[in-house]
C-alpha cells in the first residue's frame, strides 16, 4: 500500500504535488477551524445554561437537607379525633403547606385533602408519614406540567375507623 501511494505521488508533476500540498494544507485549516467554532459554541451553551444548572443543584440541596429534617423529625401523635388538625400539622411539619390546597372533613373519621403542585417525593414523604396515623382511602394524583410536581385529591380515613 505504501508503495502504490510513493509510485502514486511520483508519478505527478512538481505542480500537482504543490497543488495537493496546498489543498491538504487548505483542508486541514478548514477541518481546524470548524472544529475551534463547533468547540466554542459548545462552550458558549454550556456557558448559558450554567446558571440554571447551579439552581437546580441548590434546589437539590435543599431538598436533601428537608429529607434529613424529615427523618429526624417525630411524626406528631394523633390528636384526640381532630383529623383535620393532624393533617394540618403533618404538612405544617413537613413544610408543604405552601402546597396545601384544602381539608375537608367528609364525616367524623374521614377527610378528603387537596395538594397543588406539591413534588411528588414530597407527597410521597408525607403519605408516608401519615399511613401510622391514617388510612389512604382513595387517592387521584396528576402530573402537572412542571416536573416533578403533582396535584394530589386523596380521601382518608382515621386508622381503626371505619
Amino acid at each position: 500500500m505504501r508503495e502504490r501511494l510513493r509510485k502514486a505521488w511520483e508519478s505527478r508533476s512538481p505542480r500537482e504535488r504543490r497543488v495537493i500540498i496546498i489543498l491538504g494544507v487548505i483542508s486541514s485549516a478548514v477541518l481546524y477551524l470548524w472544529l475551534v467554532s463547533a468547540a466554542d459554541r459548545a462552550r458558549t451553551r454550556l456557558r448559558s445554561s450554567l446558571p440554571q444548572l447551579r439552581v437546580q443543584a441548590e434546589e437539590f440541596e435543599q431538598q436533601a437537607a428537608g429529607y434529613e429534617r424529615i427523618k429526624v423529625t417525630p411524626s406528631p401523635p394523633p390528636s384526640s379525633g381532630d383529623l383535620h388538625t393532624l393533617m394540618q400539622t403533618q404538612a405544617d411539619v413537613l413544610g408543604l403547606s405552601h402546597a396545601l390546597n384544602g381539608i375537608d372533613t367528609l364525616g367524623n373519621d374521614q377527610v378528603q385533602i387537596t395538594f397543588t403542585a406539591v413534588p411528588f417525593a414530597d407527597w410521597l414523604s408525607w403519605l408516608a408519614g401519615m399511613q401510622q396515623h391514617v388510612r389512604l382511602e382513595t387517592a387521584r394524583v396528576e402530573a402537572l406540567p412542571e416536573p416533578g410536581r403533582v396535584k394530589v385529591i386523596a380521601i382518608f380515613i382515621l386508622q381503626g375507623a371505619g
